[in-house]
């Protein structure tokens, strides 16, 4: 199944744009299923039904629901509770009642990954649709996975789990109690979980859609935006600049804003595959207004014929410069960067590269850990890193 993930500055018409995409891939023949993440109703506001937590069918080919998340965190709560009932009756502790309670800070991320996996993994549908929260926002969403993984197996590593026998010897012996079973069964599900959301970020099939209005605050938001995804390893397809005014505009104030958005049209492309939508002149309501935008379409492989085809993978290649310069380069695409804005730490075989506002820590592959960074530059839109060989550490040739 062919994975849309749009999203763009705040008010740039993102959930506009997914629906028109959805609808138009429904009446293409595909089997979509469009995955709202707001708080409210503003797909069924745009799609002119209402969208609820409940699948409903817009139009032949084409299903919405939106992403409860006070509903999973209630779920999520009683089965915590199941599951440590032992400990806390040992405690003396009462239980809390999930109905008491409003979703923690967090859980609502974590119910869009869960129903981004879920959907993306489901055999029912050719073409999912998600219409992310603004940018800055989906860029966290994006690195949730990972850096939760990171932290969980830093707290508790996979390995001491092999030791689940010696662990009430080893709570007399220290003098304090180790963890219970429960929470290693916790964090290993969880793992699972959050690896399962990973590998559909991933997947060729997954490809992220930026909208957003061309001028230039939608110019900043973008470079900012492609950064983020470029650091995550994440594919845009194409740019929707949305709301774009006609040329032949004959009112002179609007002279400005048409060459405001001209400029910023003609920056873009020299980085994206720009599709300019036209602005209707009102917001655009139900599926007649969604269809006259005639936003650009996706291509969605049929189930029958099993191609399964996606975009090219990013790549992070390694170029071998041993016997010109001695050294290694780490090559990681990073359009839209600017030198002063780029950081680079290595924690063993790990190494934090920061750009702009995002940072990631990543590890080193097996050959550049036997390396020392030797210096960076931002060339070609690549951060280019060099790594030269530890005599200690790299094999010697006799």
């Amino acid at each position: 199944m062919r994975t849309l993930l749009i999203t763009g500055p705040g008010g740039s018409g993102r959930t506009t744009v997914a629906a028109a995409t959805a609808l138009a891939a429904a009446r293409a023949g595909a089997r979509v299923l469009l995955l709202g993440t707001d708080r409210t109703d503003t797909l069924g506001a745009v799609l002119g039904t209402p969208v609820g937590a409940a699948p409903v069918e817009v139009v032949p080919g084409l299903t919405a629901r939106r992403v409860d998340a006070g509903e999973d965190f209630r779920a999520d709560l009683a089965a915590l509770q199941d599951r440590a009932a032992s400990a806390l009756d040992l405690l003396g502790a009462s239980r809390l009642d999930p109905e008491e309670f409003g979703p923690l800070p967090g859980a609502e991320e974590l119910s869009v990954l869960r129903a981004l996996r879920d959907a993306a993994l489901a055999e029912a549908y050719d073409l999912l649709v998600v219409d992310l929260p603004p940018a800055e926002r989906a860029l966290a969403l994006f690195a949730l996975p990972e850096d939760l993984r990171r932290g969980m197996r830093r707290l508790l590593p996979p390995e001491r789990q092999a030791a689940r026998a010696l662990r009430p010897v080893l709570g007399r012996l220290a003098g304090v109690p180790m963890p219970a079973e429960w929470l290693y069964g916790t964090t290993a599900r969880w793992d699972t979980e959050l690896a399962a959301v990973e590998a559909v970020l991933a997947d060729r099939n997954t490809t992220v859609r930026l909208v957003a209005e061309p001028g230039p605050a939608g110019a900043d938001a973008v470079r900012t935006a492609g950064i983020g995804l470029a650091l995550r390893g994440l594919r845009t397809d194409v740019l929707v600049a949305g709301r774009v005014l006609p040329e032949s505009v004959e009112d002179s104030w609007l002279a400005g804003p048409v060459a405001q958005q001209r400029k910023t049209l003609d920056e873009w492309r020299q980085t994206y595959d720009v599709r300019p939508v036209a602005h209707l002149g009102r917001d655009p309501r139900g599926p007649d207004d969604l269809t006259a935008l005639a936003v650009p379409g996706v291509p969605v492989a049929s189930a029958a014929s099993g191609d399964k085809a996606g975009p090219a993978t990013v790549e992070w290649p390694i170029t071998d410069r041993l016997a010109d310069d001695g050294v290694l380069v780490w090559h990681i695409p990073l359009p839209g960067a600017r030198r002063e804005e780029l950081d680079l730490i290595r924690h063993g075989d790990e190494l934090a590269v920061t750009a702009g506002p995002f940072r990631r820590t990543v590890p080193l592959p097996s050959a550049l850990r036997r390396c020392t960074v030797d210096g960076a530059a931002l060339r070609e839109d690549e951060l280019r890193i060099r790594f030269r060989p530890d005599p200690r550490l790299w094999p010697r040739i006799p």
